[in-house]
């Protein structure tokens, strides 16, 4: 699964990376996003603007908004069978930017895993494809979250987990974000484990793994 990543670039890097979106001015670079804390994600809603979104996707239809019952991260191999995805994978997908994230390593003789930092050999910001959803409350507030889809792992992250996210390449960006309802065999082919060739990743200290904290120490690597 993916349980925490990085975004510490800054909006004009974002501008860049993502020409011809609109990007929220205050942002501030986030070193530990965990799960149910707000998002930067790009909808297909035609707006071609960022919004911040949940991260737990709470389905349209669900009576269960609290934060245990968020469905964190979405297999890219069911996705057109699990009634909570096959709606929004039709019709509700976005890009969420980020420039890393975090697996944790089993390693024998270790009592603890080991926290690893995955990024891209350029460093430069990426989009994990995602699924997104708006529900409405009792009392009339609309809540708007989103899922990470993950699929089987690269060579690279198969060292370090059993699942990765999907990053989608930057030309297949317009295909995920087309505001008409797609069918999922025209989708599932841009669903696969990024080029470990591509990619890098290091050990990074232990202070990752308290959600509560959020800094440049965050992505130091280990000593």
């Amino acid at each position: 699964m993916c349980g925490r990543f990085t975004l510490t670039v800054d909006t004009a890097e974002l501008q860049t990376a993502f020409a011809g979106f609109t990007f929220p001015s205050l942002f501030a670079p986030r070193y530990n996003i965990a799960p149910s804390q707000p998002i930067l994600a790009l909808p297909n809603d035609g707006q071609s603007r960022a919004d911040f979104f949940a991260w737990g996707l709470i389905p349209s239809w669900s009576k269960d908004p609290t934060i245990g019952a968020r469905l964190l991260n979405a297999r890219a191999e069911t996705l057109a069978e699990k009634p909570s995805f096959r709606g929004p994978y039709r019709y509700k997908r976005c890009l969420i930017p980020a420039d890393g994230f975090y697996e944790w390593k089993k390693t024998p003789g270790q009592g603890a895993k080991i926290p690893y930092r995955i990024t891209l050999k350029d460093q430069k910001p990426f989009a994990f494809a995602g699924l997104w959803d708006e529900w409405l409350s009792p009392d009339g507030s609309q809540v708007k979250s989103c899922v990470i889809i993950t699929t089987a792992p690269n060579a690279l992250v198969a060292e370090i987990h059993d699942r990765m996210p999907v990053i989608l390449h930057p030309q297949d960006y317009a295909a995920w974000l087309s505001p008409e309802a797609r069918a999922p065999q025209e989708l599932q082919p841009l669903l696969t484990a990024f080029p470990a060739a591509e990619m890098s990743a290091y050990p990074v200290g232990r202070l990752v793994n308290n959600a509560r904290l959020d800094t440049p120490e965050m992505i130091q690597p280990a000593l």
